[in-house]
């Protein structure tokens, strides 16, 4: 009699089952007779200064209710000079190509503002806004306010973020060249000739050279200034003693510092966590897209040197730089 019962409770349960698994029917959603909206972000990786967080803001109401007059967005920290919001709505086409049509107006900025009219009878438009991170955004975070209105007196609004910038600061591109423009400062993010490496000899941190040297394996090096062992005929200005640790990296393309299709990014949490305390003063036999992580000797500051490219013939390289300040 137990097992009789245990059996039926089964096949209750079994049943319910089944039940709450049925597949419901589909329905196409009704139309809503309002104005809507949404948003994605299409960036991804760290924020940085000078680099543009991208959005995609879409908007739209039935043809009969009337028409978008006007997109706006409005972040809290005011963005660059180029920021702006598209006046091309666009879709993408069976090549999966994105194609833009003009529906307003240039957009205008006004403070943390930035606002497009609609020119075209349109009742749907995607604008894409691109905000230039500004300085005074560093370290922060910074929110943005999606807003829409139509020509029936709906307006609606869609809120991103916050967003953190990063402390990291960024230059790209620079070009180093054998006994020439080779004395590199990560304190000042920038390359100094031979001519003026002298006023700024102090903050030399790294020092680019190129050698073809017989049965060495040696080719394009960045070199602390006190590893005077791998400054073969490198003559340097008076005061540039410092003893940089270096560390060759292969393989880690940054995205914002190589540009290729690697979905990779340092951030501030890896320049934080970087330990290279027991790494050389040295780097040779460098390759394009092969790096450096760098600490300076007062270790006031961290860094990743990526190499964009080489030279063999012109002794020359173009390098790209992220940096973090630790004090």
């Amino acid at each position: 009699m137990k097992n009789t019962c245990l059996y039926y409770f089964l096949v209750l349960i079994g049943c319910l089952t089944l039940s709450s698994c049925k597949e419901e029917e589909y329905a196409i959603p009704t139309l809503k007779q309002e104005l809507q909206n949404d948003v994605i972000k299409r960036t991804l990786g760290p924020n940085l200064v000078g680099m543009d967080i991208e959005f995609a803001y879409a908007m739209a109401l039935p043809k009969s209710m009337g028409k978008l007059v006007s997109a706006e967005v409005e972040a809290t920290i005011a963005g660059g000079e180029s920021t702006y919001l598209e006046s091309r709505s666009f879709y993408t086409n069976g090549s999966g190509e994105d194609v833009g049509i003009e529906v307003g107006s240039k957009s205008v900025n006004s403070g943390g503002k930035t606002t497009v009219t609609f020119t075209k009878d349109t009742s749907a438009a995607t604008l894409r806004y691109f905000y230039r991170i500004p300085g005074a955004a560093k370290g922060k975070e910074v929110s943005f306010k999606f807003s829409a209105q139509a020509s029936n007196g709906q307006s609606v609004s869609y809120s991103m973020g916050p967003y953190k910038v990063a402390e990291m600061d960024l230059v790209l591109d620079l070009d180093v060249v054998d006994s020439t423009k080779a004395f590199i400062s990560i304190e000042d993010m920038a390359v100094y000739t031979a001519a003026t490496a002298g006023a700024n000899a102090s903050k030399i941190d790294l020092v680019y050279l190129y050698r073809s040297i017989p049965n060495i394996t040696f080719s394009h090096g960045l070199v602390a200034p006190s590893a005077k062992t791998y400054l073969p005929s490198v003559i340097l200005p008076a005061g540039a003693t410092r003893n940089t640790k270096v560390q060759k990296v292969w393989n880690l393309r940054d995205f914002h510092l190589a540009r290729l299709q690697y979905g990779v990014y340092i951030d501030d949490l890896d320049f934080q966590q970087l330990n290279i305390s027991t790494a050389p003063n040295y780097a040779i036999n460098m390759r394009a897209e092969a790096g450096v992580w760098v600490e300076t000797e007062d270790g006031k500051y961290r860094a990743y040197v990526y190499v964009n490219s080489v030279n063999n013939s012109g002794r020359s390289a173009k390098i790209s730089i992220k940096r973090y300040q630790m004090k």
